[in-house]
């Protein structure tokens, strides 16, 4: 029987991409060769070639997600995602190179000891919305063509977002996993690992968020009646996106406290998943705060509260955290500084030196009272990570999976000596202090992995009259970690497809400080994100390429040209193929 147009271009590609089959049909298993259609000119050229000096593109601040400009591609009815996304996933099925044989997969060194591969492998994240609220796969037959792109392309595996709003939504206790079972499996088809992120977090509201999921409509109710449950600020405004840290411990939740939710959720994601686990599902990431970061929230963008680049404000003012700050403020001897958070440091939009308590001559944040607090309100913040961690690990201890934990890249001020940003959001670090190596050291304990975002940019692309500085925060994190010898991985922290930004992943993600040359390299990568824009012929060029050298690791010298000439060659021959597929795809 004929091929159909599935199995056309997985023959031109060299890969039989998996199709469904209605009732009555039989699956063909005719196959080709992909030589018969074309080669791939000089594949295996390597050559050297001194670095170019590419002019960054103009970037922008963070944009708000409700902006026009930021929303997602994905979200937009004019652009047919399902038939966009596929079409271009499916002009690039197939590897620009043939794979080593799994035998050359691992290094031999001398003695005969016999190591894993070098390199870096890269995961992508999932749209927020690939479960709907009906609990099933959005856009299943772009999702699947998309995921055999994605592994055509040298890609690890895929991180997803498992939102506790989606599947914890009706009743506590109650998990509909049904979305989640069937895009798992999909990646389990397909050869891909799987980054399972547990959010307990809000989406809507943060850079990025082109969907709103609010938290579980039962504890959106306990919010209601006891708004204290919520983060607070000095002016009374509450944040929903995360339950307050403050009430951790306090059975607010339908007779649970906040962490038995938490727990109770990985637990049973563990047992519904346990046949995946170790396998397809190789980390947790347990979040922690808005955005799934561990931090409080204390830049949000919904309403425009807040604008990048403000300083942000203190998160401590509901019921529960002020409790806490009473008691440490006793126990110091100090009653009077238990009754409130500090009073001068300004809004969500001032700058440092704007604030009596964050400008750098005689500034609050370094007195004595500002040492209490700042001490205070970062342990806090350290003591909800340990909690949670400690029962994460506990509850997936065997389970073949790494454990891992995101940290915000707050780059803006850091140039300043109190870096209030970060002193906002929970990360004691100023000029005198370091506020990463507590939590690396944190994380060690638990044999946790690093996370952190922000690995794409450069000092000189951002605001220089903010003393924006994202690579020398990367360096700080990365001689942290070092020290504290725990694994660091990575994300870029806005989507970028440019080749500028891909090699400064390449370069922060080598962890070459100070021209080290050890074997030390980030653990992984997870690339922002899977969109229609991703699967653009120019973007998607540069990705298979960056991917190639993520996977060679330190020390690869393969040219940069040439294998995107390969990659123009491999989408021009495709091109046919992917509208004919565009047509079928629409009946």
């Amino acid at each position: 029987m004929a091929l159909n147009m599935a199995h056309q271009i997985g023959t031109l590609a060299g890969t039989q991409i998996p199709t469904e089959v209605t009732t009555g049909e039989q699956p063909s298993s005719a196959t080709a060769s992909a030589s018969a259609v074309w080669k791939a000119p000089l594949a295996n050229l390597r050559c050297k070639t001194a670095n170019e000096i590419v002019s960054p593109p103009m970037l922008t601040p963070p944009l708000s997600p409700r902006s026009a400009a930021n929303r997602s591609p994905l979200m937009s009815p004019m652009l047919r995602p399902d038939l966009s996304a596929a079409c271009q996933a499916y002009a690039t099925l197939a590897p620009l190179e043939k794979a080593e044989d799994e035998e050359s997969a691992v290094a031999w060194k001398e003695g005969g000891r016999r190591e894993e591969k070098k390199g870096i492998p890269v995961y992508v994240m999932m749209p927020l919305d690939s479960v709907t609220y009906g609990n099933r796969v959005n856009r299943k037959k772009a999702m699947n063509a998309s995921l055999q792109a994605l592994k055509s392309a040298g890609v690890e595996g895929i991180m997803i977002d498992v939102w506790w709003g989606l599947v914890e939504r009706e009743a506590p206790g109650v998990y509909n996993w049904g979305g989640y079972a069937e895009l798992l499996e999909m990646a389990k088809k397909h050869g891909l690992k799987v980054q399972a992120v547990m959010s307990f977090h809000q989406c809507g509201g943060n850079v990025g968020d082109s969907c709103t999921i609010p938290l579980p409509k039962w504890v959106t109710e306990e919010i209601d009646k006891d708004p204290d449950l919520a983060y607070t600020d000095q002016w009374g405004r509450r944040n929903y996106e995360y339950v307050s840290l403050g009430c951790d411990t306090i059975p607010a939740l339908k007779g649970r406290t906040p962490v038995q939710c938490y727990t109770d959720f990985m637990r049973a994601f563990r047992d519904n998943f346990k046949h995946l686990l170790g396998d397809t599902i190789v980390e947790i990431q347990v979040g922690m705060g808005p955005a799934g970061e561990l931090r409080y929230p204390s830049y949000p963008e919904e309403n425009g509260t807040w604008k990048f680049p403000g300083i942000g404000a203190f998160q401590c003012y509901d019921k529960y955290m002020l409790s806490s700050l009473k008691a440490a403020a006793e126990a110091a001897g100090k009653a009077e500084w238990g009754s409130t958070g500090p009073t001068d440091a300004g809004n969500y939009n001032n700058w440092p030196e704007d604030t009596p308590f964050f400008k750098k001559e005689g500034g609050g944040w370094n007195s004595t009272y500002g040492e209490f607090f700042l001490s205070w309100y970062s342990q806090m913040l350290l003591e909800h990570g340990e909690r949670i961690l400690s029962l994460a690990t506990s509850s997936f201890e065997g389970a073949g999976v790494k454990i891992s934990v995101k940290v915000a890249g707050i780059h803006w001020h850091y140039g300043t000596r109190s870096h209030a940003p970060e002193l906002t959001a929970g990360y004691y670090n100023t000029r005198y202090r370091d506020g990463y190596l507590p939590i690396a050291q944190m994380l060690a304990c638990h044999g946790a992995v690093f996370n952190f975002t922000c690995i794409e940019m450069r000092d000189h692309e951002q605001p220089q009259d903010a003393l924006c500085a994202p690579e020398k925060l990367v360096r700080q994190v990365a001689l942290a970690t070092a020290a504290a010898q725990v694994p660091l991985a990575g994300e870029n922290a806005l989507p970028r497809y440019d080749e500028y930004a891909h090699e400064q992943i390449l370069q922060a993600s080598s962890l070459n400080i100070d021209g080290s040359s050890d074997d030390r390299e980030m653990c992984a990568f997870t690339y922002l994100r899977m969109n229609p824009s991703l699967f653009q012929p120019e973007n998607w060029r540069g990705f298979v390429a960056f991917v190639k050298k993520m996977n060679e690791g330190k020390g690869a010298h393969q040219c940069w040209e040439q294998v995107e000439r390969e990659a123009e060659h491999f989408v021009h021959i495709t091109q046919p193929f992917v509208q004919e597929a565009a047509v079928a795809l629409m009946h």
